[in-house]
């Protein structure tokens, strides 16, 4: 059955691909590149590869072992392969058929692959892939035990979730769309109470966290994080991630996760993964990349699109 891929649309698909990254991530620690908060995350907004399904490998209980994800940013699609540790024998099928999903999309695509996956890299190069950009940083980790204490507010400012006041605009519409908390409550792993923003004295958002909760891999994860132009270095994100990481931890996470190495999320304690880096692939033509978001090095790592 592992040789016969599957297109699933819908909730299912999100239902998969959540249960295949949480295998992932209990079989290694601190493999692959996303949670699956992340691909929660992603599903935010509607997006054109939505109509076309994904792809999932299942097993003979009808759990996924591999999948290969198309997911619409905007000006380019990025395809992700995900292979459950164990399957060796399956990891070059797929990244096989990730390229050939890729070659049908009428969008550029970029693949993001660890340094260390040696079989993903060689299927991209005979493709014509190449490096997109610098290879970069593909999280930070923190025990949950020595998150940092919660430093006060400024005058004037405040925090809130979105428990305390749900019929609120959500702080995230302007950018990701009105339907965003709509669908975000869709999400298994969403919980309201971890959803904050930090009220400027006049009322308006000065920042907003999203903190995800694992139950099932006991990883918390931080994403998105904003703090607006005019609220900067007033100790509004500060505030915001420390209080994030406090409730994560009241939630039963052990391990705590961001997705690159700002000071923000050094100064907290959290140290970048050092066993691989995340490249960023996509085809050349006439000699330059193919147009898309800015490469790995130039955005929070590995995807400045998903942290908005």
């Amino acid at each position: 059955m592992r040789d016969e891929p599957v297109t699933v649309r819908g909730p299912r698909s999100l239902q998969l691909a959540t249960a295949l990254l949480q295998r992932m991530r209990l079989a290694r620690p601190t493999g692959g590149i996303w949670e699956a908060a992340d691909v929660q995350w992603w599903s935010r907004q509607e997006r054109s590869t939505d109509r076309d399904g994904q792809v999932f490998w299942l097993d003979e209980r009808r759990e996924p072992v591999a999948a290969v994800l198309l997911t619409d940013f905007g000006p380019s699609a990025q395809c992700d392969v995900l292979v459950l540790p164990g399957e060796p024998g399956l990891e070059r099928s797929v990244w096989r058929a990730a390229i050939e999903r890729a070659d049908r999309l009428d969008l550029p695509v970029e693949v993001p692959v660890r340094s260390d996956c040696p079989d993903g890299i060689a299927e991209l190069r005979a493709a014509g892939f190449e490096p997109d950009g610098e290879a970069a940083v593909i999280s930070g980790w923190l025990a949950a035990s020595a998150r940092p204490p919660v430093p006060p507010l400024a005058a004037g400012y405040w925090l809130l979730s979105r428990a305390d006041d749900p019929g609120r605009p959500h702080p995230m519409a302007g950018r990701n769309g009105a339907s965003v908390a709509e669908r975000l409550r869709r999400c298994s792993l969403y919980r309201a109470e971890l959803d904050l923003m930090v009220q400027a004295p006049d009322g308006q958002v000065a920042g907003y966290g999203l903190f995800w909760a694992d139950p099932v891999t006991e990883v918390g994860l931080v994403e998105p994080m904003r703090t607006e132009q005019d609220h900067q270095r007033r100790g509004v994100a500060s505030h915001l991630l420390a209080t994030g990481l406090d409730r994560l931890a009241a939630c039963g996470c052990q391990r705590l996760k961001v997705s690159n190495d700002i000071p923000l999320y050094l100064r907290a304690g959290f140290r970048p993964l050092r066993e691989a880096e995340a490249i960023v692939y996509a085809r050349l033509r006439t000699g330059s990349a193919v147009a898309g978001p800015a490469p790995l090095a130039a955005r929070p790592v590995p995807s400045a699109r998903a942290t908005q």
